[in-house]
């Protein structure tokens, strides 16, 4: 793979300056965001929510997409990446004008997926996955799992005052800025400059260090890397194209480093079946009651069934369907890893933090890595600072893959049916 020639590499510089303005502006988030009232409203009279959405003009952005593409040109794998990036972004736009009506589903469908698209083995589904993670984690009482106490409450502020000196550990003067707002989809979000908690939101301890590895430690560090290539600053840009390793990867991130719980791992799942439940008909008011009939929570259950119909239709039939991007993402990056370990590859483990992208630009970015156009990444978790568990890790993961587990699960089944339960710990 040769590098770009100088004249090469100023028309793919000029092509990335394009594309950075194209997707500054699109905000998927904050374009499907619901008023307040909604939510009381709705808890009150069960009447499905009336959503308006204030229109959104993505010309300018679309007409960014066109002047990068007139820089792009040939098969190189650097053009390619800029390619797959011009689509994304010209998806995006599209995606927002068409918010409240089911194209908004069908540009979803092809930045995000959907439940029922194949994955890796092109045999296994997003759905079928979030099936056994259902019910393998179904019924688990989870208190019984910790041997001493089992979490302690905090609220948003405690949250916050227990966050900051972490992050000024990992990213010293650079450390994102911790906010208290009053208004946000998710108990917490990420950018590389602040992080955003609801204030009526309550967090556990283990939430703490949960946020610092998925959020910090990859959210907030990728963009912060992202943004320090003066080269192609779009590297530091979150947009659709990169959702689904971003979300990967950060999960990845949580059950490496310990802080990932099964309780949290069902809520991924769920969020899959509650996808597909809306492809197939199911309105707000159906999923709401599915959340319902999970966590015993309406506050939560809205929250839940919100993030599946913003932007679509209440009715059905037409849901966001982001939220499915974290088990594949998932499987995609922890597949990715296991493969350049395998190979003797652990250096490209590394790629994934200098900024944001898909699996797909890791040869671009490499290749301009090589030659000095992209800079190493700044800021890492500990896991990829020091690789030397991870490798180990994973060269056993990939040892397990060929082991045949039913033989296994037969002997320790028969052998432990008549052993009693012993030592519960929990009160």
């Amino acid at each position: 793979m040769k590098p770009l020639s100088e004249n090469l590499f100023a028309k793919a510089k000029d092509a990335g300056a394009y594309l950075d303005v194209a997707a500054r502006p699109l905000r998927i988030l904050g374009s499907v965001e619901w008023p307040d009232e909604v939510r009381g409203i709705f808890l009150k009279t069960g009447t499905l929510p009336d959503i308006k959405y204030e229109p959104i003009d993505t010309a300018p952005s679309l007409e960014a997409v066109r002047e990068a593409r007139k820089h792009i040109e040939g098969d190189h794998v650097v053009f390619e990446w800029l390619r797959r990036l011009a689509g994304d972004i010209e998806e995006t736009a599209h995606m927002i004008a068409a918010r409240g009506t089911r194209a908004f589903h069908e540009h979803s469908k092809n930045l995000y997926g959907e439940p029922t698209r194949l994955m890796l083995d092109k045999q296994t589904r997003v759905i079928d996955m979030a099936r056994h993670m259902d019910d393998a984690l179904d019924g688990l009482d989870i208190p019984k799992l910790v041997v001493e106490g089992y979490e302690v409450q905090f609220t948003a502020k405690e949250f916050a005052n227990k966050l900051r000196p972490r992050l000024t550990h990992h990213f010293g003067k650079d450390a994102p800025k911790v906010l208290l707002v009053p208004q946000l989809s998710a108990k917490a979000t990420a950018t590389s400059r602040r992080i955003r908690v609801r204030t009526s939101a309550t967090f556990s301890d283990r939430d703490v260090h949960q946020l610092l590895q998925h959020e910090a430690l990859v959210h907030s560090a990728t963009g912060l890397n992202g943004k320090a290539q003066t080269n192609f600053p779009i590297l530091g840009r979150s947009h659709a194209g990169t959702t689904q390793i971003q979300e990967g990867l950060a999960v990845f991130a949580e059950i490496i480093s310990g802080s990932m719980d099964p309780v949290r791992f069902r809520r991924l799942a769920d969020r899959v079946i509650a996808i597909h439940m809306s492809i197939e008909g199911a309105d707000f008011k159906d999923v709401f009651d599915f959340y319902v009939a999970r966590t015993d929570d309406a506050d939560q259950s809205y929250d839940n069934a919100r993030r599946i119909f913003r932007g679509g239709l209440i009715t059905g039939g037409a849901p966001f369907t982001k939220d499915m991007v974290y088990l594949n993402g998932l499987l995609r990056v922890h597949n990715y890893m296991r493969s350049v370990v395998k190979l003797g590859r652990a250096d490209l483990i590394r790629v994934l933090f200098t900024g944001k992208m898909d699996l797909e630009d890791i040869p671009a970015i490499a290749q301009l890595a090589a030659s000095g156009r992209v800079d190493p990444p700044k800021f890492m978790p500990p896991w990829a600072k020091d690789l030397r568990f991870l490798v180990s890790y994973l060269a056993y993961s990939s040892f397990l893959n060929q082991v045949k587990m039913p033989g296994f699960q037969a002997y320790y089944k028969e052998e432990l049916a008549e052993v009693p339960v012993v030592w519960d710990f929990v009160e």
